[in-house]
């Protein structure tokens, strides 16, 4: 189900709980990670019921984060989280930290997803996990191998994404890192402030529009600047706002949720 930009889309965070493997997972074998399926359940329904247009499952809690893969027991429990968000029938995406793009379209392919988020999909960067190469070429010709229709699994790439240092693509403006990443294939793009919680600034947001594709807000919104966003861009990812207390740890918040629709004037 392919996701709509005929208005600014409202893409929900769905943090899945530690996945095994990760330092973070309790070793309760399934009965830990049927946690983290009624937790990614639970945050999904608040996050739709709350007016969110989509949704986009991610490993948020599987600190500190492998360096461009992961191993099948995180590909296995990512495809499980995503199946349980699939049942609820409206577009959603895949991330598989960090910058683990492959396995993510692997992850969306098997449970239905209509896009990934990928990191270092164009141009390589320093991300706190390492040295970060990228990816656009294998990707896409993955994606291609894999489906009839590749674009029935779109793209959605960040450019100078957040937790990250760019000074070896210092003589890059922000909008010739967005036309570049557009360049090499990317179906959208998305603009991030320096860190998870931190805002974009809105000067990039407007820059990255000169790549000539949707571009999508990653990081920082909240019901104060919603509103101002949404207008500059094709769509929203929501996640630190939405929970309780702020907290990204947190299970989703609905009243945060209703507040944040309603300053974008969604709800009566």
């Amino acid at each position: 189900m392919e996701l709509a930009f005929d208005r600014c889309a409202v893409i929900g965070m769905v943090h899945l709980l530690p996945l095994p493997g990760s330092p973070g997972f309790a070793r309760g074998g399934t009965a830990e990670v049927r946690r983290m399926l009624d937790r990614a359940s639970r945050d999904a329904e608040a996050l739709l019921a709350g007016g969110c247009d989509a949704l986009l499952v991610e490993n948020m809690h599987d600190l500190p984060y492998l360096r461009g893969a992961v191993p099948p027991e995180t590909v296995a429990a990512m495809t499980l989280g995503a199946a349980a968000v699939a049942r609820f029938g409206v577009p959603f995406g895949v991330q598989v930290l960090a910058a683990a793009n492959r396995e993510a379209l692997g992850v969306a392919l098997a449970s239905g997803a209509s896009f990934i988020r990928a990191e270092a999909f164009a141009y390589a960067h320093v991300a706190d996990e390492g040295w970060l190469d990228a990816s656009a070429g294998t990707l896409l010709r993955a994606r291609a191998n894999l489906l009839d229709v590749p674009n029935d699994i779109r793209i959605y790439a960040d450019i100078k994404k957040k937790h990250a240092a760019h000074a070896v693509t210092a003589d890059l403006s922000l909008a010739d890192f967005a036309k570049g990443t557009a360049f090499s294939g990317a179906d959208a793009v998305i603009v991030t402030g320096s860190q998870t919680g931190a805002a974009a600034d809105l000067d990039d947001v407007l820059a990255a529009r000169e790549a000539d594709l949707p571009v999508l807000v990653g990081s920082g919104i909240d019901e104060d600047n919603a509103q101002a966003f949404a207008a500059a861009c094709e769509g929203l990812i929501v996640g630190t706002s939405l929970k309780v207390d702020g907290d990204w740890r947190n299970p989703v918040d609905p009243t945060r949720v209703e507040r944040l629709l309603r300053a974008l004037g969604r709800l009566g």
